[in-house]
């Protein structure tokens, strides 16, 4: 068997049609069925089930295709080695950033990235944390950014910063003359919150529990995005929480809307997240390096609270 052959099984089994796969490997579809073809004559078994549509994996085949994905990954990591020693940073990295991290974190390090290494090709995807799970695991993803800690034994985590969530009081709230705000305070029937499947939600509601208060099926409303949160708490629909970094170029009017908390403060740990393969850890190094040293200059809180990003029902 080869190396390319286990590629086209891994792609097989990831789109679960011949000619998706054939065509995200870049070769004739033919071409691909001729080398699974070989791979199961070689080893004498059935590894996809053309019947199903869409194609399945038997059960040895996902016992195969388990095992090939660790073969690959094995030597995609002799290529790592070379480049190491060499010290080169360089070459494609896949990275997957979720959507509450996305829109402050990227532009503040991303112009200094790419001048600092021009021979990264950054691919940049902004995906839910689940989904970064899916891809690191099956090995479309080289690193992430997401809200840790996950508790996944396969991803290992690398705290870049951790950053203090600010409540978003609107006029006429019950809050709004109160200068500072505690966890006390919280009411989750009155919080705004953005929609399931994205972590900061999970994070708020966990904060919200600490209070006691588990009356998660009395939420007003959720929306797609931070910007309709505070859209909406401006209609007087309720109050919200923000990380930090979203705070920082609002304007006088939205500004004078913002509560900090006592300490010490509620906060999220934004991480760099890779497979336990440690694959490109040349690249991941220099990208933790980067985004470290340019977020000392933005968040100066050190008592904070930690809340999970895990949905713990």
């Amino acid at each position: 068997m080869t190396i390319t052959q286990l590629k086209y099984a891994l792609a097989i089994a990831e789109h679960q049609n011949f000619t998706k796969a054939a065509e995200s490997c870049f070769v004739t579809q033919p071409t691909l069925s001729t080398q699974i073809q070989k791979l199961e004559d070689e080893l004498d078994v059935i590894i996809f089930d053309r019947g199903k549509k869409p194609i399945e994996l038997t059960e040895v085949g996902r016992k195969i295709v388990f095992q090939a994905r660790n073969i690959v990954n094995e030597a995609d990591r002799i290529q790592d080695i070379v480049d190491q020693q060499k010290g080169f940073i360089g070459g494609e990295f896949r990275l997957g950033i979720i959507p509450t991290v996305m829109p402050t974190l990227l532009p503040m390090f991303l112009k200094n990235f790419i001048k600092k290494y021009p021979k990264v090709k950054l691919k940049i995807e902004e995906l839910t944390t689940e989904e970064i799970l899916i891809r690191i695991n099956e090995g479309h993803l080289d690193a992430a950014i997401a809200a840790t800690p996950l508790e996944n034994d396969n991803i290992k985590e690398r705290v870049l910063y951790y950053e203090p969530f600010v409540g978003y009081i609107p006029e006429n709230h019950r809050l709004k003359d109160k200068k500072t705000i505690d966890v006390s305070d919280l009411d989750i029937e009155d919080m705004l919150l953005l929609e399931d499947g994205h972590c900061l939600r999970d994070g708020v509601i966990n904060l919200c529990k600490t209070l006691g208060d588990n009356k998660e099926d009395n939420f007003q409303l959720e929306s797609g995005s931070i910007e309709t949160l505070i859209k909406l708490s401006n209609e007087g629909l309720g109050m919200t929480l923000l990380p930090y970094l979203h705070t920082l170029d609002f304007r006088e009017k939205l500004a004078g809307n913002l509560r900090h908390f006592n300490e010490p403060s509620p906060a999220r740990e934004v991480s760099i997240i890779y497979h336990k393969s440690e694959l490109k850890m040349q690249i991941i190094d220099a990208m933790h390096n980067v985004i470290s040293g340019i977020i000392r200059g933005a968040i100066a809180f050190s008592n904070v609270e930690i809340i999970s990003p895990l949905n713990k029902k």
